[in-house]
């Protein structure tokens, strides 16, 4: 298998040490994106330390993002010129910086961008998730043509989900790595 960077894109508030991105970066050495600010997220600052990250990338990217950092995912791919650096992106329980709730804090998020990335993607869908309708998640991957997982009744598919390091999920990671040839 060749040698990826894999960068990790959490969302609001970052992923605490008990949420599966936390267990992969201990377990796998994967690279967490630093951001300036994780209780007042500003769509543009968090856009610059990802195009930071994926620049200073010694390999071909894959991002493995969760809720805001989905959205950041589509925002950076929407404006980058570096994008050709990443080869796949998972993309777990977007969250919807749109919903009523949620847009006075992720004001700088709306609107949420909706063209096609110029990666392949696949994104993971929760019927439960308290911060993204299952009708927008799969609104957000037909935009970004992400090929679509119902991932069932997950919850926001984080620590509060119960799923330890979560193994299916670093499957479908590692399936995003693979060449044609390698498949």
């Amino acid at each position: 298998m060749a040698a990826h960077t894999v960068l990790v894109l959490p969302g609001w508030q970052s992923s605490g040490p008990d949420h599966w991105q936390s267990r992969w970066e201990d377990l796998h050495g994967y690279q967490r994106v630093a951001q300036h600010d994780w209780m007042r997220p500003l769509r543009g600052d968090w856009m610059t330390q990802l195009e930071e990250a994926v620049l200073a990338a010694p390999n071909p990217v894959v991002l493995a993002a969760h809720s805001l950092g989905c959205m950041l995912t589509a925002a950076w791919a929407a404006h980058s010129q570096n994008t050709y650096k990443v080869v796949a992106a998972l993309l777990v329980a977007p969250g919807d910086p749109e919903r009523e709730e949620l847009r006075a804090v992720l004001k700088s998020w709306s609107p949420v961008v909706m063209q096609s990335l110029p990666f392949k993607s696949v994104l993971l869908g929760s019927q439960n998730d308290p911060y993204c309708s299952f009708a927008r998640a799969c609104a957000f991957a037909t935009a970004w043509g992400s090929e679509f997982v119902d991932y069932g009744l997950a919850g926001h598919i984080n620590a509060e989900s119960g799923l330890g390091e979560w193994l299916e999920g670093h499957a479908l990671l590692k399936n995003l790595m693979l060449t044609k040839e390698e498949k």
